[in-house]
This record gives C-alpha cells, structure tokens and sequence, in this order.
C-alpha cells in the first residue's frame, strides 16, 4: 500500500468508525473516477470493512479496527 491509498484508506476508516455508514453515504462520499485509487474495493478485498447485523450499515470489521490502531500507534 502506497503512502497515499494508505492516508486515504486510514481517512475513509476513520470516518466509518465515528458511527455505522449507509452504503449509499460511502459511496456518494468516497467513488472515484480514478481506478488507481480504489479505496473502498481496496478495502472490502483487504476485510476492513463488514456489515452490522440487522441494519446492514458498513462498519469497520476486527481487522479495520487493527488497521487503525497501527497507524495509530506510529
């Protein structure tokens, strides 16, 4: 992961991290027309996303959390 996709990756999970996202919202918020720059594909093939039970909202999965607790320790 470039220095970039890794900023870009940290800001989209920080931001699903404040509260449950409607698919709709990420992807009004985070599409792109620039296919070097797939944050959410990125993330979804990666498993740092996941979906709440019963709402079906985007949260971050355990491996979403441990991205940024990483990042978060440097």
């Amino acid at each position: 992961m470039t220095t970039t996709t890794q900023a870009l990756t940290r800001q989209m999970l920080e931001w699903i991290a404040v509260r449950p996202r409607d698919y709709s919202e990420i992807m009004e918020t985070w599409r792109t027309s620039c296919p070097r720059l797939s944050i959410w594909e990125d993330a979804c093939i990666d498993g740092l996303i996941d979906h709440e039970q019963g709402t079906g909202k985007v949260v971050l999965s355990a491996s979403g959390r441990e991205f940024l607790n990483r990042l978060n320790l440097r």
